[in-house]
């Protein structure tokens, strides 16, 4: 049997199919030239250059070594201006630039008064050295005499001689001493003198930011907290955009330094009185506010110009960086316990206006309108209004908020009718509240003349939900819409044409103002017009009227959520500054608790009051039980207020009803209306206890 081998391994040089190997010749690569060393210096000064920490460095240097030059060249100039005409003459050709020759004609006079002093002052120097003389040989002979002297009366009193000169030789000692003194101090005196005055030229560069723009620290380069100065306001006006102002000033000679009165200090910011030159008119400025506020490195809501009483002069108030982000302090409602408040005498402390100074709102005989855009404080600042009111214990209040949030549900023991919802049902109650308000008006109106009445106010907040109401009544009239047919809008315009005269006011809330959700003669019969951010310049225009819009006011330039509580209102019944149409104001936040605090403090201040609340219309009625509710917490009440109470309560139920029905209701439980004091009236408790004791059916019900 024949063994088979099988070789794992070929031999590669016996292998037929194996081609020879092909020579393979390697080339080793050429050495690389070297880099040259100016190359390589160029690469690493480049990248150090470019490095952040070098250019910090580099800003640095160069920053502190030009406010040195820069504080010589200002200290310099100030030395020439003060020995020199040179600062009359700046301000001569200045007032001649503007216009303004009285002015002029003022320097000029001031320039040779102050030629005719220094040519005074240069002649007596030509005979100062001979009075200088004179006077040091006589001040040394009186002071050497005045010595000896004294001397002369030691050596008397001690009888001794050798004390006569003894006065002379202790001022000669402490002379002496004062020439070591100065001998010892000299030499680091004149060692430090150069430091210590290149520190005083440096701190009055530092002062006044001397350096490139691009070396200044980045708060500055940023327009962060950068401070304002004569020379940043001149700059911001004179790249305002006006061509007249430009060359005015390019033609001043102090470049129009002589068109600012002082930088003064105003609440959380400056304001400077800005005299125009002529051909230039303050509302060619007003109306590049932007402009302006961003030259001055500032957001337009950190910038305000008015009209002072100089003519032709504008007076710009600037805001720090970031001050009016911040937020105002509490209501004095909330700090002080003991507020008190007069309707017809006091203002609301409302808020702050920008300038950090308390803005009152006088409430008395005006009917108000605020608005804006949902979530930004509306129903907070006429809550406010509200609250505030309340602490006047003869303000009554009728209340409709048709959000039904609970916002006003601290008022329940305060308004003597508080409707809360937002459904047709709450609707229709607000509209027979607003109509029980023209009710009450035209009863105050048939008065006689003179009558005092007790201010009503009544308030809707949420009102855009009224006006946008489709529901009809019975005799298919609309409760909302903005046609004469409409019930809520012919009583809102009712109110606001006539309800003034007799204190029966009308407090409206409404957000996002349209045409159709705030009706043109509505929004224009409000004494107060106050609004928050908006979207728009048309419906700043619905807020606060054509008039104060076209005069600046912008609620539509408000921040929605960064603004929240700023209103700007254009009313009489607060502080404006003149040549404005309107202000801005930061109203104090009062939160639903403080609020419920804050009313329960008010309620103390009144004997009580029964608020009567919305039910569900169709409910079946009790009369005895709507009559106990209605009487609250007083001992006896006019029955004549008791029907107009029950028809709030229910206009159906009890609307037509008469002095007779309610006799009817009440004969026989031991509640009857009697006399006091020639007036009929019912009494609570007899009537808290017909109600106690009466059976099951013991009273009948009226169905609404």
């Amino acid at each position: 049997m024949s063994e088979n081998v099988v070789h794992l391994h070929k031999n590669k040089s016996t292998d037929p199919d194996q081609a020879p190997a092909a020579a393979l010749t390697v080339v080793a690569d050429a050495p690389a030239k070297p880099v040259p060393l100016w190359v390589r210096s160029g690469h690493a000064i480049r990248r150090i250059a470019a490095d952040e920490r070098t250019k910090t460095a580099g800003r640095l240097t160069v920053r502190h070594s030009m406010y040195v030059v820069n504080g010589g060249r200002i200290m310099g100039r100030r030395a020439w201006d003060g020995r020199t005409a040179a600062r009359y003459e700046r301000m001569l050709r200045a007032a001649e630039a503007a216009g303004n020759y009285e002015v002029a004609a003022e320097w000029e006079e001031r320039g040779q008064a102050y030629r005719a002093a220094r040519h005074k002052r240069r002649m007596d120097l030509l005979e100062a050295p001979v009075d200088m003389a004179r006077s040091a040989v006589a001040g040394v002979g009186i002071g050497m005499g005045g010595l000896i002297g004294l001397g002369v009366v030691l050596a008397a009193a001690n009888k001794d001689g050798s004390l006569i000169l003894t006065p002379l030789m202790a001022v000669v000692e402490f002379l002496a001493l004062l020439i070591t003194i100065v001998q010892v101090v000299w030499g680091p005196l004149v060692t430090l003198s150069p430091l210590l005055g290149l520190l005083a030229l440096w701190e009055v560069g530092r002062r006044a930011q001397a350096a490139p723009y691009w070396a200044l620290p980045d708060n500055v380069r940023n327009g962060e907290g950068e401070p304002i100065t004569p020379s940043i306001v001149i700059k911001a006006l004179r790249d305002l955009g006006v061509a007249p102002l430009r060359n005015a000033i390019k033609d001043m000679g102090d470049a129009g330094a002589g068109m600012l009165g002082p930088i003064r200090i105003a609440g959380c910011g400056v304001e400077v009185d800005v005299t125009l030159p002529s051909g230039v008119s303050t509302d060619e400025v007003q109306r590049r506010r932007r402009k302006l506020a961003e030259n001055l490195t500032r957001h337009e809501h950190e910038v305000f110009i008015s009209i002072p009483p100089a003519a032709r002069t504008v007076r710009l108030w600037v805001a720090d960086s970031g001050a009016l982000d911040e937020p105002i302090g509490p209501s004095p409602l909330v700090t002080d316990e003991s507020f008190t408040f007069d309707y017809a005498k006091r203002k609301v402390p409302w808020g702050q206006d920008l300038r950090g100074d308390a803005a009152g709102l006088s409430l008395y005989q005006r009917h108000l309108l605020i608005t804006g855009l949902s979530n930004q404080g509306k129903t907070a600042a006429l809550r406010a209004l509200a609250l505030t009111a309340a602490f006047d214990r003869r303000v009554e209040f009728r209340i409709a908020d048709l959000k039904g949030a609970g916002d006003w549900a601290m008022f329940d023991g305060l308004a003597t009718v508080l409707i809360q919802g937002p459904t047709d049902d709450h609707v229709i109650e607000a509209t027979e509240m607003v109509e029980g308000l023209v009710a009450e008006m035209e009863r105050r109106l048939q008065a006689p003349p003179g009558t005092k009445f007790n201010p009503l106010v009544g308030i809707v907040d949420e009102e855009q939900v009224a006006f946008m109401c489709p529901i009809k009544d019975e005799d298919k009239r609309p409760y909302g819409g903005s046609k004469a047919v409409s019930r809520f809008f012919m009583a809102v315009r009712k109110i606001n044409n006539q309800g003034r005269a007799v204190d029966v006011l009308m407090w409206q809330g409404t957000q996002d103002p349209t045409d159709q959700n705030l009706p043109k003669l509505v929004r224009e019969g409000a004494h107060t017009r106050a609004s928050l951010a908006l979207g728009t310049e048309s419906q700043s225009r619905m807020a606060l009227g054509d008039k104060a819009v076209d005069g600046g006011a912008s609620p539509h330039l408000l921040r929605p959520g960064l603004d929240k509580g700023t209103l700007v209102i254009s009313s009489d019944g607060i502080e404006i500054p003149q040549g404005q149409s309107s202000i801005t104001v930061r109203t104090h936040y009062i939160s639903t608790e403080d609020a419920t605090e804050i009313a329960e403090r008010a309620k103390a201040l009144r004997d009580g009051v029964t608020t009567l609340r919305v039910v569900e219309r169709g409910e079946r009625r009790d009369p005895l039980a709507d009559i106990a509710s209605v009487l609250g917490d007083a001992k006896r009440v006019l029955t004549q207020d008791v029907l107009n109470r029950l028809s709030r309560v229910s206009e159906d139920a009890y609307g037509g009803w008469t002095f007779a029905d309610l006799t009817r209701v009440l004969d026989g439980t031991g509640a009857e209306p009697y006399k006091s004091h020639g007036r009929m009236v019912i009494d609570r408790e007899r009537v808290s206890r017909a109600l106690t004791n009466r059976g099951d059916d013991g009273s009948a019900s009226v169905s609404e």
